[in-house]
């Protein structure tokens, strides 16, 4: 629910400042068209820094990855005792 809230106030912010930017006359009117740009860029902008702070915080999990290598060599066995080919290690 905190990232619900976070993302409608985020909109409302910008949302706020678009209306403000076209109602006052700070920015020509023959460079409004350009606002629908910056806008798309802050966004992408925006996206691609959320995913990097997402991958720099991402937790490693020592324990999780034994067990799964386990589960991998327990499945390699299985499959060869049926006699199906897991290909080389």
């Amino acid at each position: 629910m905190k990232n619900v809230l976070k993302l409608l106030s985020l909109l409302v912010v910008i949302s706020a400042l678009w209306i403000g930017l076209l109602q006052a006359s700070i920015i020509p009117q023959s460079h409004t068209w350009l606002l629908h740009i910056y806008f798309i860029v802050s966004l992408g902008c925006y996206g691609l820094l959320m995913v990097g702070v997402g991958l720099m915080r991402f937790p490693t999990c020592p324990q999780e990855a034994l067990l799964l290598q386990q589960d991998i060599a327990e499945a390699k066995d299985f499959l060869k005792q049926k006699g199906d080919d897991v290909g080389s290690d």
